[in-house]
């Protein structure tokens, strides 16, 4: 298990290097991405104006307030909540994300499946968990909202923040294959298996 302190956007190779239980830090740039902006890039042919490549993206659609344009605040948004949800149902959008956007990693809660794993051993990515409920720490991660396209989605806009020791996270999915919510899954199912054959009982495989 390392640790690895990044600055995006990083290359393959820095991608590649990260095996699951690894954790990583992130500083520089980190764009906020969800259903809706998804749905609009890949199912609407909608561009946007951000090079993603070599980025790291987040689920999210954060809880943000309209203020006057300053340093601080250069689009005129201020972050109140940033938290992460779910990543399972933007399952599909993974490897267009990588294959045509060349993001490398993509942060989210609850993990993804074999075909995101399929993905990130193919073009090279990972998936960075986070733990849920810590989204007040989360935005004390963040430095600012840097820019913000396809903003008539808000707040599932895409949103582009500066961060700086956004982590640690850890590496729960990687591109050899490796997969943390697999490894729980499989021992999971066996200390169910054992608990029930202590108890006699005959049970059905689980599905």
């Amino acid at each position: 298990m390392a640790h690895y302190d990044l600055s995006t956007p990083i290359t393959e190779a820095q991608t590649r290097a990260l095996r699951i239980d690894d954790t990583v830090t992130l500083n520089g740039p980190l764009f906020g991405i969800r259903d809706a902006t998804q749905i609009a890039m890949f199912d609407r042919g909608r561009a946007t104006r951000f090079d993603l490549a070599g980025h790291a993206v987040i689920h999210t659609a954060p809880n943000v307030k309209k203020v006057d344009v300053s340093p601080a605040n250069p689009t005129g948004y201020a972050p109140v909540c940033i938290g992460t949800t779910t990543s399972s149902r933007m399952e599909r959008f993974t490897r267009p994300l990588l294959e045509r956007c060349g993001v490398r990693i993509v942060i989210g809660k609850g993990g993804l499946g074999v075909a995101s794993l399929a993905a990130f051993g193919e073009i090279g990515g990972a998936y960075l968990a986070i733990v849920g409920g810590t989204a007040a720490l989360e935005t004390t991660w963040i430095e600012a909202i840097e820019d913000v396209d396809l903003d008539d989605l808000n707040p599932e806009s895409l949103w582009r923040f500066r961060v700086r020791g956004f982590g640690p996270l850890r590496v729960a999915m990687d591109s050899h294959g490796g997969s943390l919510y697999t490894s729980v899954d499989a021992d999971a199912r066996g200390k169910r298996a054992a608990a029930l054959a202590a108890l006699g009982v005959n049970a059905r495989p689980a599905r």
